[in-house]
């Protein structure tokens, strides 16, 4: 299967003009038949006629112009000799030759004690019946072998076939057909057959027709194909866009109504998920919304008590529930369904990032790349690269990022110094509200929404987020989208 076309236009029209091929050559195999039989009949029926005129005309001219009338009718297929015997035994005649010698006596009109038929392997140069000479160059054999009938040359007439070796090598087979006629006077008119013309070879015409069907076949196959294909890539397309989180449009219902059936129900299915993800974005937002009027009514009561230490610690809470509920926002938020999406310089934005944070004080480098660019929504990728190359400096005191390419991906890879993390809690570490440390003070990092949010993006992106412990110490993220 190493030639064979992998998209669907290719493969359609490959089976298309390989069935093609197979059809012209059974009917090769069969017309080479039809013809070889043709050529035959045509010969015997060429002899039958020819014997039973010069049967006639002897009967009725002088015995003065026989030896003439012979010559003339006489030719490279044919011999005929007046003689006072036969030349053929009584007993010349067998199943293979049954059938001519029916048609003989049927046209001449005679008893059948007077016709005797005969074939036999063609003469030898010594004893050549008949002034027989050696065949001419242009003479061309006639193909068969006879097996007891007289169809049975049929095989080797349709493999024989026009080339010179065929020639040489079916001349030894050639049949030669001779025949004794008794004439009312008493004589016997003599006759022997030489090999018919070969068949004519498959020339040009044959050709022609067979590369103008090839071509009809192929350009038929192409406009179906196309037709075919065409919503089926469109479809494709459309589901990799929506894999990524770009908005996709409804497709038009075309093609065959398979590919109708499919087109629609991606069209369904497109609209259910922006239904569900636009209605549980409304829940979540009228949630906090409503959330936020009782913790601002608990702030306000905090404020008026009057021990400092315990108003300072339901203030601190409530400000903590403040930022789960707009973290929590955040991470339904994620998708960023409504920027648009577009093509970004990804090496640009990876050192803006980790500059941002080195400005800030903190240990982060990048190592130097060469422009890479990715098709995405900049301020989605921005913040999920910004919450792993904070995580790498919070918790793991550096962060060094570096680019790599490959596999038709861009990897950013982001490495700490960190004691890293027991190998069973690195997937549990992107579930919601799951933190590496038991602590959830806001001072180290937040409520454990870091990671959950930057794997929904890069997944919506059609890439991932994975993390894994480094040998010597420390712990990897590697960032992984589709390279533009």
């Amino acid at each position: 299967m190493r030639f064979w076309p992998r998209s669907l236009a290719g493969q359609l029209m490959a089976a298309l003009v390989a069935a093609l091929l197979v059809a012209q050559l059974v009917a090769l195999v069969l017309f080479a038949g039809e013809r070889a039989r043709a050529v035959r009949s045509a010969q015997r029926e060429n002899i039958v006629l020819r014997t039973v005129a010069l049967v006639r005309l002897l009967e009725e001219t002088p015995a003065a112009l026989h030896q003439r009338i012979l010559q003339t009718a006489s030719s490279r297929l044919v011999r005929f000799s007046l003689d006072a015997a036969p030349s053929l035994p009584a007993d010349a005649g067998d199943l293979a030759t049954a059938r001519l010698a029916r048609d003989f006596a049927t046209a001449l009109g005679i008893e059948p004690g007077r016709l005797r038929v005969a074939m036999s392997q063609p003469p030898t140069a010594d004893r050549v019946p008949f002034g027989f000479g050696h065949h001419d160059r242009d003479d061309r054999p006639w193909f068969g072998r006879h097996h007891g009938d007289g169809d049975d040359d049929d095989e080797a007439a349709e493999r024989g076939l026009h080339g010179e070796g065929a020639r040489a090598g079916a001349r030894a087979h050639v049949r030669w057909i001779g025949f004794s006629v008794g004439l009312d006077d008493g004589r016997w008119l003599n006759g022997v057959t030489g090999p018919p013309p070969g068949l004519p070879p498959f020339g040009a015409s044959f050709l022609f027709s067979l590369l103008l069907s090839v071509a009809a076949v192929c350009v038929a196959g192409l406009l179906l194909a196309r037709r075919i294909a065409r919503p089926i890539t469109n479809l494709a397309a459309a589901s990799e866009r929506m894999g990524r989180g770009e908005a996709a449009q409804p497709l038009a219902e075309r093609g065959p109504d398979e590919v109708r059936r499919a087109t629609r129900a991606f069209n369904d299915m497109r609209s259910r998920i922006d239904r569900f993800v636009s209605d549980r974005t409304q829940m979540l937002a009228a949630i906090s919304h409503d959330l936020r009027t009782p913790i601002t009514s608990l702030r306000l009561r905090a404020e008026l008590v009057e021990e400092a230490e315990t108003r300072e610690r339901l203030v601190e809470t409530i400000d903590e529930m403040q930022h789960m509920v707009e973290a929590t926002l955040d991470f339904v938020r994620a998708e960023g369904r409504g920027e648009e999406t577009r093509e970004i310089d990804l090496t640009a934005l990876v050192q803006s990032v980790v500059d941002d944070l080195a400005e800030l004080g903190h240990d982060a480098q990048m190592a130097a790349s060469e422009r890479v660019v990715v098709r995405g929504r900049a301020m989605g990728i921005k913040r999920a690269l910004r919450n792993l190359i904070e995580n790498a400096v919070h918790y793991g005191a550096a962060a060094r990022v570096r680019i790599e390419q490959g596999d038709g991906l861009v990897r950013v890879v982001i490495a700490d110094r960190g004691p890293g993390i027991a190998e069973k809690d690195l997937e549990r570490l992107f579930e919601p509200f799951v933190r590496g440390d038991a602590s959830r003070s806001r001072e180290t990092g937040g409520i454990g929404l870091g990671l959950a949010v930057a794997r929904t993006i890069l997944r919506s992106h059609g890439g991932d987020v994975t993390l894994a412990n480094r040998q010597g110490g420390g712990l990897e993220a590697v960032l992984a989208l589709p390279a533009a």
